[in-house]
């Protein structure tokens, strides 16, 4: 597949089809056994492993948080960022607001691996230290299965506006109906690509999974 600079690119398909394996083959956390990666013509192996990975920012599902405050754990996306950096980035990720709502805002310590902190707040935490460092490429896995919906859409409208190439991995197609592309996995294999209307309207597989989970809501809304 190809995507162009500042795209959207979102990534589907059942547990088990390969999504997050993809997006960890772009910063070299696996390599691949055949097959190349280019970003900006240039083949991935050429390029220095650090400054590859200096120009991504990674948010997996479960959320890595260490013991100290919260502007030290945003910080650690990028050391240097100023607090200006630091807010702009918390704002970003939607969990600004709620850092103001604590005793010592910023300076809060945060305890080992997050534990005074909700899921959805984790998350946004561990996006927040993604974005602070102003990624040329944005991979986001699964990492906003936590937020409630609402919380969720602020967040994807915030990244929609980011001027970066975004990799989202996701479960639900209401999360990635205003992507660029989306690439269908399954087994292990890229099936179909295309817009959400295109997929809907020509492949079946997409079709089953789209109205399955309208279902699924349908069938929670009533109850």
């Amino acid at each position: 597949f190809h995507m162009k600079r500042g795209e959207k690119i979102a990534i589907l398909g059942e547990t088990g089809s390969g999504k997050s394996t993809l997006i960890q083959l772009i910063p070299r956390l696996y390599e691949p056994t055949k097959g190349y990666i280019f970003i900006d013509n240039q083949n991935i192996f050429t390029i220095d492993k650090k400054e590859l990975r200096q120009a991504i920012g990674l948010v997996s599902q479960e959320a890595h948080l260490f013991t100290g405050t919260i502007r030290d754990n945003i910080q650690w996306g990028k050391e240097n960022a100023a607090d200006e950096e630091i807010v702009e980035a918390a704002k970003k990720a939607n969990i600004h607001d709620f850092i103001m709502t604590l005793p010592n805002e910023y300076e809060t310590e945060v305890g080992q691996r997050g534990v005074n902190l909700s899921g959805g707040q984790k998350q946004r935490l561990s996006l927040a230290r993604a974005l602070v460092r102003r990624p040329k490429i944005l991979l986001l896995d699964d990492s906003t299965s936590a937020l409630d919906a609402n919380t969720e859409m602020s967040v994807l409208q915030a990244i929609r506006n980011l001027a970066c190439t975004t990799f989202i991995v996701a479960q639900k197609i209401s999360s990635v109906m205003e992507a660029d592309q989306i690439l269908l996995l399954k087994d292990g294999r890229l099936v179909a690509t295309g817009t959400h209307e295109q997929l809907l309207r020509d492949n079946a597989f997409y079709q089953s999974i789209y109205h399955s989970q309208i279902k699924e809501e349908v069938l929670h809304y009533d109850e």
